[in-house]
């Protein structure tokens, strides 16, 4: 892995564990009123165009980390929604 690659899977990795503790408090609480709605689609839907963005020019890096962060993005609103 090239230093650029390096670069990049460690700044997506960061965006992607941030998640990790609202998915987390969601799942223990079933609390979700505090949570926008409309950002969780947006951010969600904008995660979907980087994995798609990351398939259609191969980069390897884009794809592992849009897709992790995708599932975690996704659980908060399916979770919002369930519980909203």
């Amino acid at each position: 892995m090239s230093l650029i690659d390096t670069v990049g899977f460690l700044a997506g990795t960061l965006t992607t564990i941030c998640y990790l503790p609202q998915v987390i408090k969601i799942w223990k609480t079933r609390e979700t009123k505090d949570l926008s709605l409309l950002m969780y689609v947006t951010v969600t839907g904008g995660v979907a165009l980087w994995l798609i963005y990351g398939i259609l020019i191969n980069n390897s890096v884009i794809i592992i980390v849009n897709a992790v962060t995708l599932v975690l993005s996704s659980s908060v609103l399916i979770l919002k929604i369930k519980h909203g």
